[in-house]
């Protein structure tokens, strides 16, 4: 049973069995111990997770805290528990204090149902108040397994998941803010795009009347640009598909300068997994900074060092009835398959690490 099996098979545990745990320690034993081991950690083990770990809190000696995983001796993650019909919203001070005292860079606070996960990207060795990643137990999605899986104990690496879950949490602020804004446009968000469209003075009774006016341009525009990525993945699909087999897509037609694009590229939710499940694959080879992506129209672009001399492989995501992945061999030639979801995606993982060996073997070579 592979990683994303397992953990699917906790969640279907913690919605069957919830309803007879009565108490914060069976939360533990029912749940939370059969998670840690869902990560690869042996909880029996006391070098490897240790129960009611003594984190001592200014005066107050003998502070404990539910679990704490070490690596090289030392903790790296500390896992503050509660029963599963507790909210957790009214628990992290506690957990707060615990990191501040404690040299392990993440911790999480879990009811067995809900997982947040904490680290310092705001101020350095003081837990942020909001968690960079948090999911459900009985309603996690893949990508979110993916981003699990950078804590299991064959892959987990300190800096690595610091680094990504920077990149989450900016990501999830930026969206947030964006959502805000497409939603209530702010005044200054408004001021943006009036200046320039309106050539005199902007004053509040000019932004009362274009802030509706821009709230409605932003839906309309929304609206037309997935219309035209569905006409436009109909369409690729039906040219990629002859007798059954994918073929070369023609080339793309140059851009003339000056001139608008016919489309919108837009970075679907399905797209970011697809290249979170090739980082999780080629991360035990190179920093999952060094695995970058861009977006085009017809398809979504992995390289290494964001070097488009250097495909590691193409995703096409957005037909209707068909999607395909396409891996390159040592003359940068492309091959498509299909696939039927983006978890087929670890069924090609020997050719992306052959793509990526041989740029690596490349440059050592250059060096020499």
């Amino acid at each position: 049973m592979d990683f994303k099996d397992q953990v699917r098979a906790l969640g279907e545990r913690v919605s069957q069995l919830k309803d007879s745990i009565h108490t914060e320690e069976a939360t533990k034993n029912a749940f939370i111990m059969p998670f840690l081991q869902t990560l690869g950690y042996d909880v029996f083990n006391p070098l490897e997770v240790v129960p009611e770990f003594i984190c001592d809190v200014g005066i107050k000696k003998g502070e404990k805290i539910d679990y704490a995983i070490f690596k090289d001796g030392a903790p790296v993650i500390l896992v503050e528990c509660k029963h599963w019909r507790q909210s957790l919203d009214v628990h992290d001070g506690q957990l707060l204090r615990y990191f501040h005292v404690s040299k392990a860079k993440f911790s999480i606070l879990t009811n067995g149902l809900i997982f947040r996960f904490y680290t310092d990207l705001v101020d350095a060795n003081k837990m942020d108040d909001k968690p960079f990643f948090e999911f459900n137990l009985e309603a996690i999605k893949d990508g979110q397994i993916e981003k699990l899986k950078e804590f299991h104990k064959s892959s987990f690496d300190v800096e690595s998941v610091y680094q990504s879950a920077f990149e989450s949490k900016n990501s999830n602020e930026l969206r947030t803010l964006l959502q805000k804004e497409f939603n209530d446009p702010g005044d200054e968000f408004a001021k943006h795009f009036v200046r320039q469209v309106y050539p005199s003075m902007i004053t509040a009774k000019v932004l009362d009347y274009y802030k509706p006016l821009l709230k409605r341009t932003i839906a309309n525009f929304i609206n037309d640009t997935l219309n035209d990525r569905l006409k436009l993945a109909i369409t690729t699909d039906e040219k990629l598909t002859i007798d059954g087999a994918p073929t070369e897509e023609p080339a793309a037609s140059p851009t003339i300068p000056g001139q608008p694009d016919k489309a919108e590229i837009i970075t679907t939710e399905e797209e970011l997994e697809g290249f979170y499940i090739v980082r999780a694959i080629l991360r035990k080879h190179v920093p999952v900074s060094r695995i970058t992506y861009r977006d085009a129209l017809s398809y979504f672009a992995i390289f290494l060092d964001d070097n488009n001399r250097k495909p590691l492989c193409r995703l096409y995501l957005n037909g209707q009835s068909k999607k395909y992945i396409g891996t390159f061999d040592a003359t940068k030639k492309e091959t498509k398959a299909e696939i039927k979801s983006i978890d087929d995606i670890y069924a090609f993982s020997a050719e992306l690490e052959a793509a990526l060996t041989g740029y690596l073997t490349s440059k050592i070579k250059e060096e020499a």
